[in-house]
Parts: C-alpha cells; sequence; structure tokens
C-alpha cells in the first residue's frame, strides 16, 4: 500500500467514525451506558464474522496465545470504545471532539518518547497550530458548561489518552521487536477490546429500554462506526506513523461537528468553529508539504513516512 492510498484510507475512516454523534441524537430510548453496550455487543458480532472469515481458526488460536502487546491494545480499545459513547450522553458532540483532539499531540509525544521516533518540524509546527485551536475551544466551552458536561469532557479525555498509547502500541508491534505475526494478532486486539467493553456495560444497562429503531441505529453503528474502520485503522499502522494518524484523525472532530449540526441541529459555537479552522488548516497544511516533499524529493513513500 502506498502512502497516498492510506492517507485516503484514513480520511475514509474518519468520515465513518464522524456518525457517531449525529446517529445517538437520533435514538428513541437507549441512554448511556446501553447505548454503549449494545453498540459494543453489534461490533463484537460484526468483528466475530469478519475476521472468522479472514483468519479462520488462526484467529483464535491466536487470541488463546494472545501477547503483551495484544492484550494491552485491547483494553485500550475498550476504553476509546467506552468512554467515547458515555461521554457523548452527558455533553455536546462537540465537547466530546474537542476533547479528542488533544490525541495528536499525546501521541506524537509518547512516540517521541518510546519510540525516539523524529517528527519533521512541519508536523510540529501542524500540532502546535492545531493545539492552539484545540485549547481555545477547550477553555471556552468549559466556561459555559453545566456540571454534568464537565463530567462528560472529563470522561472523553479518556479517548486520546488511550488512542495515543494505542496508536504508539501498534506502530511498535507493526516496526519493532513484534513485527512477526503483529498485524494478525493486533486485528484480534481490536475484537478483544469489543468485548470487553460489551461486558463492562451489561450490568450497567439493564434494564434495557431501547426500541426497535434504536437497536438498528446501533447496529450500524456496531458495524460501520466501529468494526470496519477500527480494522482499517490496524492495517494502516503498517504504513503511517502513530503521530500521523493521530493528525489525520482530527478530521473526525470537523466532519462530527457538521453531521450533529447539520443532522441534528446541534449547531456548534462560534468558538468551536474558529477553532476547528485552525485544526483542519493545519491538517491539511501538513499533508500538502508532505506530498510535495515525496514528489520534490522521489524517495520512497515508506521512508517519507519514517521521516514525518
Amino acid at each position: 500500500m502506498t502512502h497516498r492510498k492510506a492517507v485516503a484510507l484514513m480520511i475514509l475512516v474518519t468520515l465513518l467514525w464522524s456518525s457517531a454523534g449525529v446517529v445517538t441524537r437520533h435514538l428513541d430510548a437507549a441512554r448511556s451506558f446501553e447505548v454503549t453496550f449494545w453498540r459494543s455487543a453489534f461490533n463484537v458480532v460484526a468483528l466475530t464474522i469478519g475476521l472468522s472469515v479472514m483468519r479462520g481458526r488462526a484467529l483464535w488460536h491466536g487470541i488463546v496465545r494472545a501477547s503483551w502487546q495484544v492484550w494491552a491494545s485491547s483494553v485500550c480499545w475498550s476504553v476509546m470504545y467506552t468512554a467515547f459513547m458515555v461521554a457523548i450522553t452527558l455533553t455536546s458532540v462537540a465537547n466530546v471532539l474537542v476533547t479528542m483532539s488533544i490525541g495528536p499531540l499525546l501521541t506524537a509525544l509518547l512516540s517521541r518518547v518510546v519510540l525516539g521516533h523524529r517528527l519533521a518540524t512541519r508536523t510540529w509546527c501542524a500540532i502546535g497550530v492545531a493545539g492552539v485551536g484545540i485549547v481555545w475551544m477547550f477553555w471556552r466551552e468549559a466556561q459555559a458548561s453545566s456540571a454534568k458536561q464537565l463530567v462528560g469532557i472529563a470522561v472523553a479525555l479518556g479517548v486520546p489518552l488511550s488512542a495515543a498509547i494505542n496508536w504508539t502500541l501498534l506502530h511498535y508491534s507493526h516496526h519493532g521487536e513484534g513485527e512477526a505475526g503483529g498485524s494478525q494478532d493486533m486485528m484480534s486486539a481490536v475484537l478483544i477490546g469489543a468485548v470487553i467493553s460489551a461486558l463492562a456495560m451489561l450490568p450497567l444497562s439493564l434494564p434495557f429500554q431501547a426500541s426497535v429503531h434504536d437497536l438498528s441505529l446501533l447496529a450500524l453503528l456496531g458495524v460501520f462506526q466501529l468494526a470496519v474502520p477500527c480494522l482499517l485503522v490496524v492495517r494502516l499502522t503498517r504504513v503511517l506513523a502513530g503521530p500521523e494518524i493521530a493528525l489525520l484523525g482530527l478530521l473526525e472532530v470537523v466532519l462530527g461537528v457538521v453531521w450533529a449540526w447539520v443532522g441534528a441541529g446541534e449547531r456548534p459555537s462560534a468558538v468551536t468553529l474558529s477553532g476547528g479552522s485552525l485544526v483542519l488548516g493545519a491538517l491539511l497544511v501538513n499533508q500538502a508539504l508532505a506530498l510535495r516533499a515525496s514528489r520534490g524529493l522521489g524517495t520512497p513513500t515508506r521512508q517519507v513516512q519514517a521521516k514525518a
């Protein structure tokens, strides 16, 4: 897979991820923990079918003999699945997505400390500009938020923290000592994480209140907003570095806010829009400069990506 195709697929991943907020706003009766349970449960079903077709018996043998990297990644996935949906039922879509936007900075710092990655100056500049927009949005939103919304923001912090650890771990498993057989193992981590999330939410979800309409929407999220993009992103960590994945993932912030605005009438504030513009602008400039550098130097895409 070329670097350009990997970037295009990552944009598709963010498009699928960004649908959660607007779909959740159209639920009838399901709330909080039950929403998280059903989404994770449908994710488990989709992943079980998909990975069984792809891997066959090797999937289950791999789970039984899973390494520490697989289990660590599984915990990260479960926190990402759970914290996101719980947070989005406590506060606005914009607040959750803005909080998640600190992911690139956390991932870049973790990759630098743990893996010793050197990031290009343009990438640090992009993260810095995006960070300004994120801090601006977060500070102003926090001032106007109720206690319940602040709890939602606090829960949402679990997503970028877990994501930063996960992207760094996945990159290590594919390019470090865990490279041999790593791709298959780390695919199974997505499934194990979904199982952990569903089991953790089950006792908190009772008694169930979801309608047939709710279940159909949550099934849609479990398959197309979780299973498909999460499997794709595991594959993409073989081509894209963790900080680059996190930076591209910022598109979810912009797209998610737009979908919630257009599809659910959840209008973002002027502060959110201005900060989001900084985030999107930083992302576009960074990717444009990366593409120009790869063309101008005639450097293989994998080498350019490693330097990014």
